[in-house]
């Protein structure tokens, strides 16, 4: 028999609906229908995931109304990552759109002052009405090169930098909740000591309850923690096009040895020893050839719009709070894809 209500008095179901109304009736039948991966059937949520955003030289304007676009379609955050400035597309979605939360995910946090950055982060959560989130992250080694840099002890620094910017509270204003790029078990534990969230890009969910076993148990049960990953995604029924898109997004990732030892911790040795050796031989084919399957599924999602939302389904189970999808296209760029991230999830 089955467990679907009727539809209330008077209340037209899918097949009666109005054009604009019928994708808004069938989404709201699928998200009723449980999911299965592999043994476990999943209750299905019906929020939809929160997702990632650049402002690209040329397109701002036209990024701020691709925001105002997420948010009306019930999309739940836009976190914005360090290229294109990202703590000044936070300012400027702060006006831009009206409910929708919305941070920076990740400010590098050697680029500028901790006095700037205090400034800014007051500035964005007053403006915002207290919708914003301020994740700040160390980065890598190419970087602080690129740049010209020099940090120290990545978590004494990080300790320094979140002590310092929330002793400038009194001169700045308000600032708003701290959440810490983690990956490794020591920053983890550091995000639960003295921040309001942690952040992971590029997560094998295999591995996640492991990594979130060392928050404190009190900040895991706390709904106001937040718990964030950030999932790379290409939506396309051809999945091998998909994966194809996945794994040239992820060569320059599987070359930093920070990624590279999480995931040989994660369980992947054989996969990150094949993709040193490729890079000691300058062989980007061979790096990407190195990525297993196995591992892709683990660290991405990609193939058709239900393999994608079962797959966010399965993050949640895995304790992610926010899913924070980072959409490319087999077939365009970054407007492409969260068009076919939008049709995805309607």
């Amino acid at each position: 028999m089955s467990t679907r209500p009727p539809p209330e008095s008077g209340a037209d179901d899918s097949r009666t609906a109005s054009p604009r109304a019928q994708p808004a009736a069938r989404a709201a039948a699928r998200n009723q229908r449980p999911i299965r991966i592999g043994p476990y059937r999943l209750p299905r949520m019906t929020t939809k995931p929160a997702v990632s955003l650049v402002a690209v030289a040329g397109r701002r304007r036209a990024t701020l109304d691709l925001a105002r676009t997420l948010e009306d379609e019930g999309f739940t955050g836009i976190y914005c990552p360090s290229p294109g400035d990202g703590m000044a597309l936070c300012e400027a979605l702060a006006l831009a759109t009206r409910e929708i939360p919305l941070g920076t995910s990740i400010a590098h946090i050697y680029t500028r002052h901790v006095f700037e950055w205090a400034q800014t982060a007051a500035v964005i959560h007053e403006l915002s009405g207290g919708r914003f989130r301020f994740g700040v992250g160390v980065s890598h080694a190419p970087a602080h090169a690129r740049l010209g840099l020099q940090p120290g002890k990545p978590l004494a620094d990080m300790r320094t930098f979140v002590t310092e910017l929330k002793g400038y509270a009194p001169q700045v204003g308000a600032l708003p909740p701290i959440t810490l790029a983690t990956l490794r078990k020591k920053m983890v534990a550091l995000a639960g000591e003295i921040a309001e969230g942690a952040v992971w890009a590029n997560a094998a969910r295999s591995h996640m309850a492991e990594s979130l076993r060392h928050l404190p148990a009190d900040k895991r049960s706390d709904p106001a923690f937040f718990v964030g990953d950030m999932v790379p995604v290409a939506i396309d029924d051809d999945r091998a096009a998909a994966a194809a898109v996945m794994r040239r997004v992820l060569t320059s990732y599987v070359k930093l040895p920070n990624y590279q030892n999480y995931w040989i911790e994660a369980g992947y040795e054989v996969e990150m020893k094949a993709v040193r050796a490729a890079v000691a031989r300058g062989d980007d084919d061979a790096v990407r050839a190195a990525m297993s399957d196995r591992w892709l599924s683990d660290v991405t999602l990609f193939g058709s719009a239900k393999d994608v939302r079962d797959g966010v389904e399965a993050w949640r189970a895995a304790g992610v709070k926010t899913v924070i999808l980072v959409p490319s296209s087999t077939r365009g760029g970054q407007m492409l894809a969260f068009e076919e991230l939008i049709a995805a999830f309607r």
